[in-house]
């Protein structure tokens, strides 16, 4: 069995100006590097939160990396550490984009891609009002990629609300998943904390929530932060308390999910049913 490893979480409050938000993201993993991480999660939308329309000129192939992927892939390769970016507009066709997190390992290699499922198409009661999917397409397959600890599954955001896709994760091996996000300040006061242990629980699994958090100065755009983790018991173990870009660390470690699922085995009580 694969041994417990650090894991460091951040939170931002990504805007429009994608270099000011990538030299964040830089100190922010430095920071979680000085405290032992040997991997590190970002949230969704970590290089860009603007109009929907905005990503669209920034969208990257992972065929021919732009400033994003370049700048995530340098950050493995300098510090020698796993790092999940936590989603970011790779190009689509028609004009569109995908919402996508992807692992970088340590050499700088792109190990998994995963493509987010269910997009986020709301018009809340505090007048926030989103239609990813006017551009971005939706993603179709479940994803997981290997850290030193085990398989992680891969998700994003609004994915949360939707346990089936994380039942499939464990069911091809996770042992911890994680959930970058960017959840509004209204859904997240009310959901963000019950879903993550909802889902941990369920799973059995590790929760591994990096989060953006406050007025990311565009109409309707502040985010509730509370980057976390939750244990496979559903306790929280890390999290971001403060309103301010942050890092958090944690001990991903997989003999106790064994211990868990051996003490309560409920994903081996599963049934069919119609």
């Amino acid at each position: 069995m694969a041994n417990s490893v650090r894991i460091g979480i951040t939170q931002l409050c990504s805007r429009n100006d994608v270099a000011q938000n990538l030299q964040t993201v830089e100190n922010l993993v430095t920071e979680a590097v000085n405290q032992s991480a040997e991997a590190v999660f970002l949230p969704e939308a970590f290089a860009y939160i603007g109009s929907d329309e905005g990503q669209i000129p920034l969208a990257e192939t992972f065929a021919d990396p732009g400033p994003i992927i370049s700048s995530c892939v340098n950050l493995a390769r300098t510090h020698g550490v796993h790092l999940i970016a936590g989603g970011f507009p790779e190009r689509a066709p028609h004009e569109k984009i995908y919402n996508t997190c992807f692992h970088v390992t340590p050499p700088g290699d792109i190990h998994a891609r995963y493509r987010k499922i269910h997009l986020f198409d709301v018009d809340l009661a505090d007048g926030t009002k989103l239609q990813e999917s006017r551009t971005t397409a939706p993603g179709k397959q479940v994803i997981t990629t290997e850290l030193p600890f085990g398989t992680l599954g891969m998700s994003v955001c609004y994915d949360l609300r939707f346990p089936r896709l994380y039942q499939s994760l464990v069911d091809v091996g996770a042992v911890a998943v994680t959930v970058p996000a960017a959840f509004t300040a209204y859904t997240g006061q009310a959901h963000w904390h019950v879903l993550l242990r909802a889902r941990a629980i369920e799973c059995q699994a590790y929760f591994i929530a990096p989060a953006q958090v406050g007025d990311h100065r565009y109409p309707g755009r502040q985010s509730f932060g509370h980057a976390l983790v939750v244990d496979p018991w559903g306790t929280i173990v890390a999290e971001c308390s403060t309103e301010e870009p942050s890092v958090a660390v944690a001990d991903i470690d997989p003999s106790e999910v064994m211990r868990v699922r051996s003490q309560l085995p409920s994903l081996k009580h599963r049934r069919e049913f119609q």
